[in-house]
């Protein structure tokens, strides 16, 4: 594999939302995950979606849509743990695109700014909108070992919190990029 691959972090466990909220559909009759993952799958064409091992459903679901999913053991430990996982299973990618499976409202031209941002050359890169930094963030290649470190439920920050200066930011039009869904409203 090479070039930038694309990682949907799935496997959290819903617990403010009160259900699976990944399942939720969203107007157009789609669930959320599915929707998220075929946003970052059609401007990242190698992304895996990281699931929990009791996760069969849903990874039925992303696999009859042709979508890759990856196990981790460890999801329940923390977002940090599910980071891991997804970058050690695609460790020969020059950079990972990372994007969340409950945030469906980013737009295409939004992932593709920070698609391109790290093509670039950038270290790290995200969205920002409204004077406020989102998601889909990316991180190249020399963030490895900081990435496959990670626990807990920190996730990526740690490591953008380690040098903010290296963050490139592209601006976009998108406030999908900071809506994230955590309740049912």
């Amino acid at each position: 594999m090479s070039g930038i691959a694309g990682i949907l972090l799935a496997a959290g466990s819903s617990r403010r939302f009160g259900a699976d909220k990944r399942l939720m559909t969203l107007a157009d009759g789609v669930p959320m995950v599915l929707a998220s993952a075929r946003k970052l799958a059609n401007v990242c064409p190698n992304t895996r979606v990281i699931l929990r091992a009791d996760d069969a459903m849903v990874g039925k679901l992303l696999a009859k849509a042709g979508l890759e999913t990856v196990v981790c053991e460890a999801a329940d430990l923390g977002l940090g743990h599910s980071l891991s996982c997804g970058v050690r299973s695609m460790s020969d990618a020059t950079g990972w695109l990372i994007a969340l499976a409950d945030m469906p409202y980013i737009q295409t031209d939004s992932y593709r700014c920070v698609l391109q941002t790290l093509q670039r050359g950038a270290r790290l890169a995200r969205p920002i909108h409204a004077g406020r930094p989102g998601h889909p963030v990316g991180f190249d290649s020399t963030c490895f070992e900081e990435l496959v470190a990670l626990t807990g439920d920190r996730g990526g920050q740690t490591v953008l919190d380690k040098t903010p200066s290296a963050v490139e930011f592209c601006s976009v039009d998108d406030p999908g990029v900071l809506k994230d869904v955590d309740r049912p409203s």
